[in-house]
């Protein structure tokens, strides 16, 4: 069970809050373990958008498996405040991740992981209306423009509002698999976005941005036993329609056919076990392939794979 632990500033964004913390609700009902907590200066925390939001005083025991997460806050405009958190508070944060933890914000709340000190040295984002004054105020932080958010070690940042959704998706991904992300994105009905500052995520993420159900259906199957050999047949039974509807809606949906997509998963394992030391030949086994003259024939067809 890891603990994510959001600290709320006064005039914290609803959806900066809600967006994550729904994505890690969602990832425990599908079988990951997360405890969520909710802590803040005082007990009533008035929301930027006019609805108090309740939260403890008191810090939860947290390890270096659990992850403290700011959303963002009304950092514009008349009243705006950019350093909304009392010495304490950094220091808590500080410690937090100098102990090994994960500490992460949404939107303007990358201004209080930088009064911690937490920035230097680092890549990170934050909305787009406050990049300027990040870099200006914690001139030693690496403030990347025009990404959705920057994962820098242990420090992880998103741009404003929604993208805490794409952060919080990819932690789940990182750490229960990019299958079981794929299925809270489905179930949050939302878009899995690339993050912008590095590699596309898995296929298994990738080709999820669609609502057609019946191709829901068939990845799901794929995800699960793409080591496997799975006939189109098997795959459009699963699907419950015929495998000429499938391979058609399939392709419509992600660009490529159920084979192109199984191959797709294959050559990404295979990547990753070679990456950790495997032969190509234990690679593809691992995989499903025959041997590793397959693999590196699928290997030269890589990183896409289009169909």
């Amino acid at each position: 069970m890891s603990t994510v632990a959001f600290l709320l500033p006064p005039r914290v964004h609803l959806l900066d809050l809600s967006g994550p913390a729904q994505v890690f609700d969602a990832a425990t009902a599908a079988g990951a373990a997360y405890d969520l907590h909710y802590v803040a200066e005082q007990t009533s925390v008035e929301s930027a958008q006019g609805l108090p939001v309740v939260a403890s005083t008191t810090w939860p025991h947290l390890t270096s498996d659990d992850l403290v997460l700011v959303p963002g806050w009304r950092a514009t405009g008349p009243g705006a405040n950019l350093r909304p958190f009392s010495a304490a508070t950094l220091a808590q944060l500080t410690a937090h991740h100098d102990r090994g933890g994960t500490v992460g914000s949404i939107c303007a709340g990358a201004f209080a992981l930088g009064a911690a000190g937490l920035l230097d040295g680092r890549r990170c984002t934050t909305h787009h209306d406050v990049q300027d004054r990040l870099q200006m105020d914690y001139p030693a932080a690496h403030v990347q423009p025009d990404v959705l958010f920057v994962t820098d070690g242990r420090v992880i940042t998103s741009a404003g509002i929604a993208s805490g959704i794409d952060l919080a998706l990819d932690v789940v991904a990182r750490r229960d698999g990019p299958a079981l992300a794929a299925r809270v994105a489905r179930a949050l009905v939302v878009f899995t976005r690339r993050a912008g500052d590095g590699p596309q995520r898995s296929a298994m993420l990738r080709h999820r941005d669609h609502l057609r159900e019946m191709v829901h259906r068939a990845q799901d199957l794929i995800d699960a036993r793409f080591a496997e050999p799975l006939p189109l047949d098997v795959i459009a039974k699963h699907a419950g329609v015929s495998p000429r509807t499938l391979t058609r809606a399939f392709r419509e949906a992600t660009g490529r056919t159920p084979l192109r997509y199984q191959q797709e998963l294959r050559v990404e394992r295979a990547e990753l076990l070679v990456s950790q030391g495997a032969t190509l030949e234990s690679a593809a086994h691992e995989v499903g392939l025959s041997d590793g003259r397959m693999l590196r024939r699928l290997r030269a067809r890589n990183p896409l794979l289009q169909a």
